[in-house]
């Protein structure tokens, strides 16, 4: 007994034919970027030239942050099982989580907030800022997307918001990042600046991505890193060793120019 007849918007499958948002899938291949056709499939139409190549930019700033975050700790460690490719992805896909990628979303939603808040009251954005941080400090509440464990000065975050000047993204949003960076330095004494997080955060929301689909960027952007670390443990290193995560040691080429 067949169920009853739905509805998709998305991917149109017939013999020979294959329609993604109405174009042909091999008019666009070649064609578009695949930061283009994640644009497409979220938004429902292609991108500006400079939309897909924010959202390049964006993937590559997260492709990978060595082997300590967790998502990498878990991929490893299950790939050392003798799990298979698609397990092991999965172990780290499933580490990405509120405190591990989620970051990008909890800085996203402060950001509406702060401009909600500025277009409400008719404040400026530095005053919106200060507001807003004050209300966090008050609560004793953390702001996410500012510091880093590593990073005094995310190299990455500077790329992006000149990326995004260079692209016409620097809007209320980057501006509204900075302002509440400076706003934690005035108000609670700490120079916390914009981590990745952060600035991928603020440059979505430029680009006009919900903040439910954040993670989706930072999972799309590991992936690849993801990949590289099971492969080398899987051809690396015999299974299931002893894995200090700390101790990792860097033997790969020397730093080079682009």
């Amino acid at each position: 007994m067949s169920g009853e007849n739905w509805q998709t918007a998305i991917t149109k499958i017939e013999p020979n034919k294959i329609l993604v948002r109405g174009y042909r899938l091999q008019d666009l291949m070649g064609k578009v970027t695949y930061p283009q056709m994640v644009y497409l499939l979220i938004k429902g139409e292609l991108p500006s030239e400079n939309i897909g190549r924010m959202i390049d930019a964006i993937l590559v700033s997260s492709v990978d942050h060595g082997v300590t975050p967790p998502s990498c700790q878990a991929a490893v460690t299950v790939a050392s099982t003798g799990a298979t490719l698609n397990a092991a992805l999965a172990s780290g896909i499933l580490a990405i989580n509120e405190f591990h990628g989620g970051a990008i979303e909890k800085s996203m939603r402060v950001m509406q907030e702060a401009v909600d808040l500025m277009i409400e009251e008719k404040l400026s954005i530095e005053e919106a800022a200060r507001k807003i941080v004050r209300n966090y400090l008050d609560r004793k509440k953390k702001i996410m997307g500012y510091g880093h464990r590593v990073h005094t000065a995310d190299p990455r975050t500077k790329k992006l918001f000149d990326l995004a000047a260079q692209y016409g993204f620097s809007g209320d949003y980057v501006k509204m990042s900075l302002a509440i960076q400076q706003a934690f330095k005035e108000l609670g004494g700490k120079d916390l600046p914009i981590n990745v997080d952060g600035a991928i955060g603020a440059v979505l929301r430029e680009i006009g991505i919900p903040s439910e689909l954040a993670n989706a960027f930072f999972i799309m952007a590991r992936l690849p890193g993801l990949l590289a670390h099971i492969t080398e443990e899987k051809t690396r290193y015999r299974p299931m060793r002893r894995i200090d995560f700390t101790q990792a040691e860097y033997d790969g080429p020397a730093e080079r120019e682009l």
